[in-house]
């Protein structure tokens, strides 16, 4: 766990919310009700807006756009609203208020649940980069050689060629897996462009190396391979390629 300094705690009216950025520029939604505070990611998991500009009356976020709502306490969609809400563990030390976090590579779906020892040598092979907005990770026909795993920012992801591309509509959140080519021995490059839309943090994994951890615990590498033809299913019927 991680610990991030988010705000002073009377930066937070009372039934309130205010939009804070932690060390390395994840942005995080504070909000109060009574003498209790939680956070959650600050963009409507539905649409690029920010949730500060919605309505908070102590227990339910209303997005301002479309009225989507969510419980504060657990993130949990209500009414219309379809994706839940990622929220964080608060602590608050003295007048401070801070965030505490698990890796990403712990939070996601793709590795939730396999054995502790696999998960731990799959961990072991991550390097954590940073890009700064716009950066790009990799282009249409780049060799995909390592997949990605989202800690903080946003991704956006392109598909064609060239002038004639279009978004492929995907927001990722924390614990996120893409660049997925390189855990496909059928696909040696990339089929999209991935780009930055705000200063992101991000875990370079090696394909093959990750191959060679799963292949040692055959369990474990049956779970992840099942969940990601399962995530590439899903995203492919719904939005494109990544």
């Amino acid at each position: 766990m991680t610990r991030k300094y988010l705000c002073k705690r009377t930066a937070v009216p009372a039934n309130g919310m205010k939009e804070c950025e932690a060390e390395g520029g994840m942005k995080v939604l504070v909000a109060r009700s009574g003498d209790e505070y939680f956070a959650c990611q600050a963009v409507c998991p539905h649409q690029d807006v920010a949730l500060c500009e919605g309505l908070f009356d102590g227990t339910v976020l209303t997005c301002h756009q479309h009225l989507w709502q969510w419980d504060i306490r657990s993130g949990a969609p209500r009414g219309l609203a379809e994706a839940p809400l990622e929220c964080y563990t608060v602590e608050v030390d003295g007048d401070s208020i801070y965030i505490a976090s698990p890796g990403a590579l712990y939070v996601g779906e793709l590795f939730s649940g396999i054995a502790e020892k696999t998960l731990a040598e799959i961990n072991a092979l991550a390097r954590r980069e940073e890009f700064t907005q716009g950066g790009t990770l990799y282009n249409v026909g780049d060799p995909a050689e390592d997949f990605f795993v989202l800690e903080s920012g946003r991704v956006e992801f392109l598909i064609g060629r060239d002038d004639r591309t279009s978004p492929a509509g995907f927001m990722l959140r924390k614990g996120e897996v893409f660049g997925w080519a390189a855990l496909l021995d059928s696909q040696p490059s990339r089929i999209a462009k991935a780009t930055c839309l705000e200063h992101s943090t991000l875990l370079r994994i090696n394909g093959r190396e990750a191959l060679k951890v799963l292949e040692s615990d055959p369990a474990s590498g049956y779970v992840v391979m099942r969940r990601l033809s399962s995530l590439i299913a899903r995203y492919l019927a719904s939005s494109g390629a990544r």
